[in-house]
């Protein structure tokens, strides 16, 4: 019997144990363990999961672990994910103390040290996996394991790679009871079931103080996108497969290249697709595109994520995010005039901002107006030159990984009153009784569309109606 291995998610820093089908978080697959489980199987080797969101505690997975017995067992970790991650690796080498113990993900590439300093780990891979993990798989089954701990993956040529395992987690997830119909939970009204998460390309040519160079550290300094004809390679398996009727793009910002975009539509809408879909923008990618904007919405699009941040001129170019409030307010508007939900994502309690400033995020949430509200707290994330700042002024209060969740509901940073904030990011999404009736319009657009055109119902004037 050949060489098997177990990958782990360690995922239960935001809803905990016994939490699957749990909103987003607790729904979705992680992409990093589907692509590495394909690319092992394809290299022959035996793999399965043990996702500890579907446990109910630390003695349940050493139960299934020692059962399941494995010879290798692989982690993927973000910063949040550092302590479940810790301790599966120490419950691991307790319950079969000659196991090969795998780690990568995130954190590993960006904080390499503070990794290191996890007990009982052979082998740390940094960057991109696919290449490199089965490699080491294989090294170890034939006998000639490497002596450095720390391994540099290779980056994979993105359609030469397999799809994405997701029967990976299906599988782990029916053995507990949680019969899906879907390959993931789907999480808003236009997007229904069976659904699924895509990711068309890795990186992101933008330079956000709160997110990088972290980013650039695990995919470079440029995005590596996926051909148009790959992705619909695989949506096309996944209706075969699933049945799929929705999905969402997981890249950070699926539209910065607008050639790929207007191919993929051309061709989705060629290839007889109706399926819905969400993915990232930016509000000046919105105001400068509104032509690929409506070539979406004809496509299947139906909602944006977007990330305002702020409604402060002086801290958007503070945080490097390359955008002004007044994009932000036509992005909004654009969005509206096609029947685009959005999906705001913005934060409070960033350094140097200051009440003020915080009203004037309050404002432009009100004037926004968005189909779903996705405030957080500032954190600062290791590997990004905003966590740099806050560290050099010695302004965290973080004294946990846990704390490395993006949640609105404990102090991130000194300097700020999270009292306030509290207050703050409540009145954002306080409504006005005619923006609730505009919702309500929204509803009956969205039924509506699910039987008639996109183009049909903005001539009938429906699109101005809701917006």
């Amino acid at each position: 019997m050949g060489l098997k291995t177990t990958l782990i998610y360690p995922g239960i820093a935001g809803r905990g144990w016994n939490s699957l089908k749990q909103g987003m978080d607790a729904g979705w697959i992680s992409h990093g363990l589907a692509s590495l489980s394909a690319a092992a199987k394809a290299q022959g080797f035996e793999v399965d999961l043990i996702d500890l969101r579907a446990l109910s505690g630390w003695d349940h997975f050493r139960e299934v672990l020692a059962e399941r017995d494995p010879d290798v067992i692989g982690v993927t970790m973000m910063s949040v994910d550092y302590n479940p991650a810790r301790e599966a690796i120490a419950i691991a080498k307790e319950v079969k103390p000659d196991i090969v113990a795998i780690i990568g993900g995130p954190h590993v590439t960006i904080a390499v040290q503070d990794s290191l300093r996890i007990p009982h780990v052979d082998y740390l891979v940094l960057h991109e996996g696919e290449i490199t993990f089965p490699k080491l798989l294989r090294a170890i089954e034939e006998g000639r394991p490497p002596e450095q701990r720390v391994i540099r993956g290779e980056p994979p040529d993105l359609d030469a790679i397999p799809f994405s395992d997701r029967d990976l987690f299906l599988e782990e997830w029916k053995k507990w009871g949680y019969d899906l119909d879907s390959p993931e939970v789907p999480f808003v009204p236009e997007l229904p079931p069976p659904f699924a998460t895509i990711i068309a390309g890795r990186g992101c040519i933008y330079n956000c103080a709160f997110c990088k160079p972290g980013e650039d550290y695990l995919f470079g300094k440029r995005t590596r996108r996926r051909s148009v004809d790959n992705v619909l390679a695989e949506i096309r398996m996944l209706v075969d497969k699933y049945d799929l009727a929705s999905f969402m793009f997981h890249d950070d910002c699926l539209t910065e290249d607008r050639e790929w975009v207007m191919e993929f539509t051309e061709k989705y809408i060629a290839e007889g697709f109706t399926m819905p879909f969400f993915c990232q923008s930016r509000a000046d990618i919105i105001v400068k595109h509104e032509d690929m904007v409506e070539r979406m919405v004809e496509a299947g699009l139906r909602g944006y994520f977007i990330g305002f941040e702020s409604g402060s001129d002086r801290v958007l170019k503070f945080i490097r995010k390359g955008t002004t409030v007044e994009q932000n307010l036509q992005a909004a508007r654009i969005c509206k005039k096609y029947g685009v939900a959005i999906w705001a994502n913005y934060m409070m309690g960033l350094p140097t901002e200051t009440k003020e400033e915080v009203m004037e995020t309050v404002r432009m949430m009100k004037e926004i107006d968005p189909d779903y509200y996705s405030p957080a707290f500032f954190t600062p994330h290791p590997g990004t030159d905003l966590y740099d700042f806050v560290v050099e002024r010695d302004l965290s209060r973080i004294t946990d990984y846990d704390s490395y969740r993006r949640n609105p509901t404990e102090p991130k940073i000194r300097g700020q009153d999270y009292e306030f904030l509290k207050w703050a990011m409540a009145e954002s999404q306080r409504r006005k009784p005619i923006n609730v009736f505009k919702r309500w319009l929204r509803a009956q657009w969205e039924r509506a569309r699910r039987v008639t055109p996109a183009k049909v119902l903005r001539k009938l004037g429906l699109a101005r109606a809701v917006g």
